[in-house]
C-alpha cells in the first residue's frame, strides 16, 4: 500500500464563509489546512508548523496580510509560496503584495477554477527556491 503524503496550506481570512468556502477548496486539493483568521495568529502558526502554501488575506484584524508577508521575510520563511486573495484591486496592492514576497494576487471574488489555477502556479513558482 502507498504511503501519500499531504501538504499542509494555511488559510489566512477573516471572513468565516470564505473560509470555510476556501479550506474546501485546498482539502479538493489535498491539503490539510491549518486556519488562522487573522494576522497575529498567522504569524504564530507560521513560527510552529512547516507549511508547503500560505493563502493569505490582505485586510485582516490584529495585523495585515502586508505584516504577515513581512513578518515571513524577516523570519526567512520567504521559501514558503504564498497565494494572497483579496478584495483590493488597485495595481498597487498587488505590487506591494509581490515586492514582499507573494508568488499569485487573487482578486475576490474568484470561482473554484481560478483558485486551483493560482495555487498550482504559486506552488509551482515556489517550488524553485
Amino acid at each position: 500500500m502507498e504511503e501519500q503524503t499531504t501538504e499542509t496550506a494555511l488559510l489566512v481570512e477573516d471572513d468565516p464563509s470564505l473560509r470555510k468556502l476556501v479550506k474546501g477548496y485546498l482539502s479538493l486539493l489535498d491539503f490539510e489546512v491549518v486556519e488562522a483568521p487573522d494576522g497575529r495568529r498567522a504569524m504564530a502558526a507560521l513560527k510552529l508548523t512547516s507549511f508547503a502554501l500560505v493563502v493569505l488575506d490582505l485586510m485582516l484584524p490584529e495585523s495585515s496580510g502586508y505584516d504577515v508577508l513581512e513578518f515571513m521575510r524577516v523570519e526567512e520563511l520567504n521559501h514558503i509560496p504564498v497565494l494572497v486573495m483579496s478584495a483590493r484591486t488597485l495595481p498597487e496592492d498587488r505590487a506591494q503584495a509581490e515586492e514582499l514576497g507573494a508568488k499569485r494576487y487573487l482578486t475576490k471574488p474568484f470561482s473554484r477554477a481560478e483558485f486551483t489555477q493560482a495555487v498550482v502556479s504559486a506552488v509551482r513558482k515556489g517550488s524553485g527556491f
